[in-house]
């Protein structure tokens, strides 16, 4: 079970990044195997999304700064991030979008423990989320 946790982690972070997965698959199938282990499933899968997300958040600390252009397609996006701060990483695990918030807030350089605690929480309710589903309809 151990390594399956792990497995978890791993497909966790990988999905929080720009790299293609579905970390929600994983864990639904983990839980249909060990529904026992419910809570180490929802604590490694939230700690592998989580760091996937601070990952790409690094990567967007490494970009350079450069001059936005009026009308750029992720002004907007910018924007309302620059506006609500690192509360709108809440919204990191949204998908797709989510994937490019901590980027643009590791681009603005957003505080990082503030960017962490944010993408924590929406992870982790993410999660809970699926697994009161699962539990609900098991």
């Amino acid at each position: 079970m151990m390594w399956a946790l792990w497995g978890l982690l791993a497909s966790g972070l990988v999905s929080a990044t720009i790299l293609p997965g579905n970390s929600e698959v994983a864990f639904v199938w983990f839980l249909t195997q060990s529904p026992e282990a419910w809570g180490w499933a929802w604590l490694f899968v939230s700690v592998g999304n989580t760091l996937g997300s601070m990952i790409s958040y690094g990567m967007g600390r490494l970009l350079p700064p450069k001059k936005r252009q009026e009308g750029q397609k992720s002004e907007r996006a910018l924007r309302w991030l620059a506006r609500y701060g690192a509360a709108a990483l809440w919204f990191a695990w949204v998908p797709l979008v989510g994937d490019a918030l901590p980027i643009a807030a590791g681009w603005l350089r957003l505080n990082w423990l503030s960017c962490l605690v944010f993408i924590a929480l929406g992870k982790v309710m993410r999660y809970g989320f699926l697994l009161l589903g699962f539990f609900a309809w098991w």
